[in-house]
């Protein structure tokens, strides 16, 4: 049996009977949000050393650090090739594919995934983010989609737009949540290919939890039924979106952070939204199991 890792970055994750706590609190401020190329390579070198090469689901604490998935994923080249590959299915409100210019980015992770080799295609579910809507179109990163490599799975976002230039299959819009499970697990009813399952829980309405971004529209079920609908596939997963309050002490980060209009969170309600993101979390990990 393999057992949970959590990456401690932000203290944010609760207690997990049997997980694997990895100390890396001493990474926030140069990893969060954001960081260099060259510092996110060091930080690949020292989890190759810190994580064990059998494990189960990571947490990672707050999605500001979804970038990390991507060196969980790169781990797996040893395993797999173009010849096997395999797909990394993402519940994310946001695409994670954006542009960023000063190195590698929570929001701008997807494409570098997208070009791995042994990677076949990747899905992104439960868009509901003007970051694909036609005023932000330019941000988007257009290889992957172009080359029919990623998929991006959307709510509430007028996508129409992308149907001019030659996109249409790489924009998925669906007018209900239910809509959207059931056309992507009725797409992947056939498909044998191995899984990486990525989840960051700001894909999540509102009324189910709170996270650090701003917020998609699924219930908790639509996560379960994918995991129980490809879970004899899934080779890997990870798990992020929990909510901490940070302050960078670097005012670039500040200034982005800003930007994208994080949403204030109240000392006051931190605790129980972290024991409700907890609970949560002990329930995606049992389905994971």
């Amino acid at each position: 049996m393999t057992f949970p890792v959590i990456l401690n970055f932000d203290q944010s994750v609760g207690e997990i009977k049997h997980a694997n706590m990895i100390d890396v609190t001493h990474w926030q401020d140069d990893i969060r949000f954001g960081c260099s190329e060259k510092k996110f390579r060091e930080l690949a070198r020292s989890l190759q050393q810190l994580l064990p090469e059998n494990h189960g689901t990571v947490l990672m604490g707050s999605g500001d650090y979804h970038h990390i998935s991507l060196l969980l994923i790169e781990r797996l080249a040893e395993q797999y090739s173009a010849e096997n590959p395999i797909q990394v299915v993402i519940f994310d409100n946001h695409p994670d594919n954006m542009r960023y210019l000063f190195g590698i980015h929570c929001g701008s992770w997807v494409s570098y995934a997208a070009s791995l080799p042994f990677v076949s295609h990747v899905h992104v579910l439960g868009i509901t983010s003007h970051d694909i809507g036609l005023s932000h179109f330019w941000e988007n990163r257009w290889q992957p989609l172009f080359h029919k490599k990623l998929t991006y799975w959307s709510l509430n976002v007028n996508v129409s737009w992308a149907q001019k230039i030659g996109l249409s299959h790489a924009f998925r819009h669906f007018a209900t949540p239910d809509d959207l499970i059931a056309s992507f697990l009725s797409e992947q009813y056939h498909n044998t290919q191995s899984v990486y399952l990525s989840i960051d829980k700001d894909v999540l309405s509102e009324d189910v939890i709170h996270t650090n971004w701003d917020q998609g529209k699924l219930q908790t079920y639509h996560i379960l039924d994918t995991i129980t609908s490809i879970k004899q596939r899934i080779i890997g997963s990870d798990i992020t979106g929990e909510l901490s309050i940070w302050q960078s002490s670097n005012w670039f980060k500040r200034l982005l952070s800003s930007l994208d209009k994080q949403p204030t969170i109240s000392p006051a309600n931190l605790n129980n939204w972290q024991q409700e993101q907890h609970q949560l979390n002990l329930i995606l990990l049992k389905a994971l199991m």
